[in-house]
């Protein structure tokens, strides 16, 4: 397949092109010109020789006279013009004529009847020769009620030879006006596309260890700065998420290798030495808490993934937030009066939202508030609606979350407490996929805490949102939420810590 030409070439092309056709007009428009002035002028050098020529006949009577004074003012005359004249009768018979007449009288057009008019005409001999032909209507001196026909013909040759040195120049010019046009076009195209050159190589240099550096330090010129803004722009997203990335594939191992460690070192100690059936039992009873946390983790990374996808889509309906909180209440009831906490739901609204998605959130955020509220504290869901927006606002009476830790507490596998890194019930992922619940439904989650006046999370469902989005699309996250709901109870769902 035939490679396509480069920018450059077709810039170089394109000038060469427009020059060369500018040139060819302005060429052709000043051959047209010099073309038409030559010939106004033989024209008028005609006239003027017909003119002389019914002046002199009108003082003479022989019509010989008349030609044989203007060939003498020929040869005394400044100009190189020859003229051939003749003198007719009404009935067109030849009274006199100049020797090296050429044009046959019939080539002359008729005189006009308006003595003051005079028609003009061009004839080629066989030679090639053209010449200007005019005629008008004379009187001789002695016999004025007589008309006589004069004919004047100028030949053009000196013209036409004029007109060919002029094409022949005018070729030549724009042979090397072609070529200083494709040079000079070519280097100017160099020169303009360097700026792109200048951001090829500087992308050239980033690479994942220099995802640092921007374009935009460099004076681009007005029509790149919105390129080298876009570029910069993605190579910040691509440095978060690379920073991200790197970050979450080091959380993730590490939170792999605590119940990894302790299944190995459990098999170790039963495998040291010959056990009876009811100790093996005791170590396999003992690691399925770890069992479980990774299936829980494992579910939760899936469900990320799946609603990370930019083709990730979610089927919505209409909820009663009420009757949802209902259900959940009576789950966690049971849940909060062992530890000492209670409950309480507030407000009514309706919201366009995925069931299981909904439920999930809120199931996250009062597990997450459950753990960190003490014994006699108070969780409080509260449900508003301002502007056609619905808020559901999940606040504790716990510890808190001190405020360095507020914009990094939806990050995944980011714990505020670094002391409970190693708590068995939890992931760090569940406020993780809170946000990516909020993100799936056009909405936000936020944060507001001081160091032991408790937190209140809020998720912002914005107006508008009740579009029905591909049911197919939406089943497999809907599946992934329902296999990390069912595969365990919603107090030891997954949820952040």
């Amino acid at each position: 397949m035939q490679r396509p030409l480069s920018i450059t070439a077709r810039l170089t092309l394109l000038y060469t092109i427009s020059a060369l056709i500018i040139l060819s007009a302005s060429s052709a428009y000043l051959y047209i010109t010099l073309d038409n002035y030559l010939k106004h002028k033989e024209a008028l050098a005609v006239r003027d020789q017909v003119i002389l020529l019914r002046h002199m006949l009108s003082e003479v009577n022989d019509p010989a006279v008349p030609l044989s004074r203007a060939r003498k003012w020929e040869e005394r005359g400044v100009e190189n013009r020859r003229f051939q004249s003749r003198i007719l009768d009404e009935n067109q018979r030849i009274l006199a004529e100049s020797p090296d007449m050429q044009p046959p009288a019939g080539a002359f057009p008729r005189p006009s009847d308006d003595s003051a008019m005079l028609t003009t005409a061009s004839w080629t001999a066989a030679s090639g020769s053209s010449y200007v032909l005019m005629s008008a209507w004379g009187k001789s001196g002695r016999a004025p009620e007589q008309k006589k026909i004069i004919q004047v013909a100028i030949e053009r040759s000196a013209s036409a030879a004029l007109l060919e040195d002029f094409r022949e120049t005018l070729l030549i010019v724009l042979a090397i006006g072609f070529v200083l046009t494709a040079i000079v076009a070519n280097w100017t195209a160099r020169r303009g596309m360097a700026p792109l050159h200048n951001i090829a190589a500087a992308a050239r240099r980033i690479s994942a260890s220099q995802l640092h550096e921007r374009l935009q330090g460099s004076p681009w010129p007005r029509e790149l700065e919105e390129l080298g803004a876009a570029f910069d722009g993605m190579l910040q997203r691509l440095e978060d998420s690379f920073t991200r990335l790197s970050q979450f594939s080091s959380d993730l191992a590490h939170e792999l290798r605590t119940p990894i460690t302790n299944l190995m070192g459990e098999a170790e100690v039963a495998l040291s030495r010959v056990r009876d059936a009811g100790e093996y039992r005791s170590v396999v009873e003992s690691s399925l808490e770890e069992y479980e946390r990774l299936s829980r983790m494992i579910d939760s990374l899936l469900f990320l993934a799946q609603a990370d996808s930019p083709r990730a889509q979610i089927q919505k309906m209409e909820l009663d937030v009420p009757r949802e909180l209902d259900d959940i209440r009576d789950f966690y009831k049971a849940l909060a009066d062992e530890r000492g906490v209670s409950l309480c739901f507030e407000g009514k609204a309706a919201v366009q939202a995925d069931p299981i998605l909904f439920r999930r959130a809120i199931s996250n955020l009062i597990s997450n508030a459950m753990r960190y509220t003490p014994r006699g504290g108070r969780i409080t869901v509260h449900t508003s609606a301002p502007e056609g927006s619905v808020d559901v606002a999940v606040r504790d009476s716990g510890s808190g979350i001190p405020p360095h830790h507020l914009p990094r507490i939806f990050d995944r596998f980011y714990r505020a407490d670094p002391a409970r890194s190693n708590y068995s019930e939890g992931t760090g992922l569940g406020l993780a996929i809170v946000k990516s619940i909020m993100t799936l439904h056009d909405g936000t989650v936020s944060a507001e805490s001081a160091a032991g006046n408790g937190s209140t999370l809020t998720l912002h469902f914005p107006p508008g949102v009740g579009d029905d989005l591909a049911p197919n699309a939406s089943r497999s996250i809907d599946a992934a939420a329902s296999r990390a709901h069912d595969s365990t109870s919603l107090a030891t769902a997954v949820r952040a810590d």
